[in-house]
């Protein structure tokens, strides 16, 4: 009987140990400048991403700054669902702010759940609405198999990519925000007086690595996604399933070591991906991001600015000022906030609501140039909502004789990524 009692202890202790041992291993090593795949094995298995998500969390942070949603220097509530959240973080406070530099560094560096979460709540209203968004969007860039259910990559079972899409989103990253990627190689940052040195350890000591992030659970096994430039040459690397992270790093050293010599050094800088092993396609460009959040009410812009900032004046049509965005110039602030210029024809259409007017012109342009024909007859146009730091400025089309032309406006907006609602003009 003791020996009987021994072996189940034995039993249990094997099944309750760390499961990253059981974990699906894969690794997938790509040429980015051409696309073509250097190596794999199980590259489109799915398995946890871990704190790879937060790849995604700071693509979609990056899109918000440029959509002008966000500064490096706004302050992001965090909730007590974001204090909350399990190591690795920065320790947040319930009822506190981070800045967004804070927060992106934070989970760059230390991957900070903390942050990450909070970054999460402010963008898409809470941690299930930010993973909407998430999914949504690894599925614009070609990431065909990859779920989100929340912005930090805690333990979710319905949490999955594959090694494959990592690279996509790698590639992603690199080609769209080139100037915020570069914030992947740093080693350490300061904050509120500490020193934070990150844990991407091959990162620091292998030539020509530059990027990108780590990450561990136990369902997950240690997971790495790696870019290397040397030379001209380009690669992408990914490694999931690690049993330890010196294992995983030295697998992917040794990976690395064999085919970077491979990759082409032709080709331009821009790079591309190879998705579902059968064709290499350009992930999309930065210019051609939806917004991270809209409704038939109000966008997510307006939503920001109502949770950081004393609540703005009613939103309501009729008391805001209308003028027509030249486009071929900046305008300037007194030519939104005075001018009384109403829009012509019987309907509108909304793309967008922007804290300046000059991302509210930039979205115009951009949306009328990728939409073509279906917006040959329209005129873009702001106005201003609100006053003083609460003024949002809302983009909008007009000029649409009847719902029926205003709606195929809106249909090819959305074809091209762009969110848009229908109203009717009342000025």
């Amino acid at each position: 009987m003791k020996k009987l009692l021994m072996a189940l202890s034995a039993a249990v202790l094997l099944l309750s140990a760390p499961a990253a041992s059981f974990a699906g291993s894969a690794y997938f090593i790509m040429d980015a400048k051409s696309g073509k795949v250097l190596a794999s094995d199980n590259a489109d298995d799915l398995n946890h991403p871990a704190s790879l998500t937060k790849m995604m969390t700071l693509y979609l942070t990056f899109e918000a700054i440029h959509r002008g949603k966000l500064g490096w220097n706004t302050a992001i509530p965090v909730s007590r669902n974001a204090a909350g959240k399990s190591p690795t973080k920065l320790g947040l406070k319930p009822g506190s702010t981070i800045t967004v530099r804070d927060a992106v560094n934070g989970m760059i560096i230390k991957s900070a759940n903390d942050a990450a979460t909070a970054m999460g709540e402010a963008l898409g209203g809470s941690e299930s609405g930010f993973a909407r968004i998430m999914t949504q969007k690894a599925h614009e860039l070609g990431m065909r198999r990859t779920v989100f259910t929340n912005p930090s990559g805690l333990p979710s079972m319905e949490q999955v990519t594959t090694a494959r899409d990592m690279s996509t989103l790698a590639v992603a990253l690199i080609n769209n925000y080139p100037q915020e990627y570069r914030l992947f190689s740093q080693s350490s940052f300061s904050y509120r007086g500490r020193n934070i040195r990150g844990h991407n350890n091959l990162m620091y000591r292998y030539e020509g690595m530059d990027g990108i992030k780590t990450g561990y659970t136990n369902a997950s096994g240690f997971n790495i996604v790696s870019a290397v430039r040397q030379g001209n040459r380009r690669v992408i690397g990914v490694v999931m399933g690690g049993a330890t992270a010196r294992g995983r790093d030295a697998f992917m050293a040794s990976l690395l070591n064999r085919y970077v010599p491979k990759a082409t050094s032709a080709g331009s800088s821009r790079l591309v991906a190879s998705v579902g092993g059968a064709k290499q396609v350009e992930v999309a460009s930065a210019t051609d991001e939806v917004a991270v959040d809209i409704d038939a009410q109000t966008t997510a812009t307006t939503r920001k600015r109502a949770e950081f900032t004393p609540s703005p004046a009613p939103l309501a049509y009729a008391a805001t000022t209308n003028v027509t965005v030249p486009m071929d110039r900046p305008m300037a602030m007194d030519e939104i906030q005075n001018a009384g210029k109403s829009a012509t024809g019987g309907w509108q259409v909304q793309i967008a609501a922007t804290p300046t007017a000059q991302a509210a012109k930039d979205l115009l342009s951009e949306a009328q140039s990728k939409a073509g024909g279906a917006l040959a007859n329209a005129s873009p146009y702001t106005e201003a909502v609100g006053k003083g730091s609460n003024t949002v400025y809302r983009a909008r089309f007009v000029g649409f004789g009847s719902r029926d032309d205003a709606n195929s406006a809106c249909a090819a907006l959305k074809r091209k990524d762009f969110n848009c609602m229908l109203l009717p003009n009342k000025g």
